[in-house]
């Protein structure tokens, strides 16, 4: 079997990892993180560009290394070649191994803010305009220069309300990193934000089944040609339906 896998680069050695050792050709592209900031509406065109180049008798399906995302996936459709993407709402439960992993470890910890190697190693910002420009880095005095005193001001504040609904900063470990320095950069982070520190082990036992071709319906979704992903608001994150004409 051939496939075409279209990810985040957040999960790049995630994918890279499950990729080495999967027994089917599998062919890469990772997109960039800040896609996510640009909403669903943006971020739902780059990655339907990205599935339409497609072709059927290339690749036997096309895999999805993003979850729900904001309803990024919400509406891309299967042209010529079915498309696989895991039933989770955001990257946190792909890191975790599953979504009710994850939604277990978030009611039992409420305002928790999650790190891995992917969001530290290719830019942990959480904030971009959707002219592109990176603002979450930047101070008060930088913004209100470049956008004025009450423009400024309100960016700032915009940027750092998050904040305060956080008390704990948790690190996902992969058992993929190469050193410390991921988990010394998400220490530093979360006493420079007054927050308490964790770290608790992940699972790669979605990727490598995402990349292996071993699909449970209750884990991932397959999406016939003629279908396209649609939100389901319930346990099982999306559905395929028909594409209308």
């Amino acid at each position: 079997m051939r496939y075409q896998l279209i990810s985040c680069e957040v999960l790049f050695r995630e994918m890279c990892d499950a990729v080495a050792r999967s027994p089917h050709q599998v062919d890469v592209v990772f997109l960039s993180k800040g896609l996510h900031d640009l909403g669903g509406k943006a971020m739902r065109k780059e990655l339907q560009q990205k599935i339409d180049a497609v072709k059927a008798g290339q690749h036997d399906a096309v895999l999805m290394g993003y979850a729900l995302c904001g309803n990024g996936l919400d509406g891309l459709v299967a042209r010529e070649v079915p498309i696989v993407a895991p039933r989770a709402h955001d990257c946190i439960a792909l890191l975790m191994g599953s979504r009710s992993k994850h939604a277990e470890f978030f009611e039992a910890n409420p305002g928790t803010y999650f790190r891995s190697t992917g969001w530290l190693e290719r830019g942990k910002s959480g904030h971009q305009l959707s002219m592109g420009a990176d603002l979450s880095g930047t101070n008060l005095d930088e913004l209100i220069e470049a956008y004025g005193a009450d423009n400024g001001r309100y960016l700032y504040e915009e940027f750092t309300r998050y904040r305060a609904n956080y008390q704990q900063l948790v690190y996902i470990e992969s058992g993929l990193e190469p050193d410390g320095r991921f988990e010394e950069a998400a220490r530093d982070e979360a006493a420079e934000k007054g927050w308490a520190f964790r770290k608790i082990s992940g699972s790669l036992d979605l990727f490598r089944k995402l990349i292996h071709g071993e699909w449970p319906e209750e884990e991932f979704l397959l999406v016939p040609p003629g279908h396209r992903i649609a939100a389901s608001y319930d346990e099982l994150v999306i559905r395929a339906e028909r594409d209308a004409p």
